[in-house]
């Protein structure tokens, strides 16, 4: 069973529609309860990274996602993602949940329109379980004006939009995708059922 995280500021039903076009078991978690029973986590968000903490902090949710995150695969999406690092600067400094080390910045994207919106092509850097079948320049979707700034040890995937973006980050049981692989056709609903099949190991 995988928990699709409702806090009050993701696009979940995207994500749990491709879930269940995929057939796999799932429900949407609103209560630390239902993140507790699950075996697996998708963190999804939309929107500004300082109001998605303090609705994850409103409804008891940050601290149970950290401790259920050593215990079994957490997969953040877009904002969800960004949450997953230990900051942002987005409007003023935010403390993030801590799960993977860096800080979430602006996009440098030169003369280049921001936001970030639309298909870019991934570079595989280091090779995960969410990549398996996945081809080198498979295009996903973005929308994002933010970055994640971390070290290449956490980069999975990363794509080129005026610098580097990291795409695809992890550790141990925590994934993020920048991109939303619930809108990116079937190389994104393959790199879901990736996650899917982490989970049911």
């Amino acid at each position: 069973m995988i928990a699709v995280i409702d806090y009050g500021a993701g696009n979940l039903f995207s994500v749990k529609n491709a879930l269940d076009f995929l057939g796999v078991e799932n429900c949407v978690a609103k209560d630390r309860e239902t993140i507790q029973k699950a075996d697996g986590l998708i963190l999804p968000g939309v929107g500004a990274f300082p109001d998605a903490m303090e609705k994850l902090k409103e409804k008891d949710m940050a601290s149970v996602i950290c401790m259920e995150a050593a215990k079994k695969p957490l997969l953040g999406i877009c904002l969800g993602m960004q949450l997953l690092f230990e900051s942002s600067c987005e409007f003023g400094e935010t403390s993030g949940l801590g799960l993977l080390p860096g800080r979430v910045v602006p996009i440098d994207a030169k003369n280049l329109k921001i936001p970030h919106m639309g298909w870019n092509d991934l570079r595989i850097l280091h090779p995960c379980a969410m990549t398996e079948g996945i081809e080198e320049h498979t295009y996903v979707y973005f929308v994002h004006s933010f970055r994640a700034d971390t070290q290449d040890d956490y980069i999975s995937c990363y794509t080129e939009y005026g610098e580097r973006i990291p795409a695809l980050v992890h550790k141990g049981l925590v994934y993020g995708t920048q991109y939303h692989p619930e809108k990116s056709g079937a190389r994104g609903l393959k790199m879901l059922e990736n996650f899917a099949r982490l989970v049911e190991k």
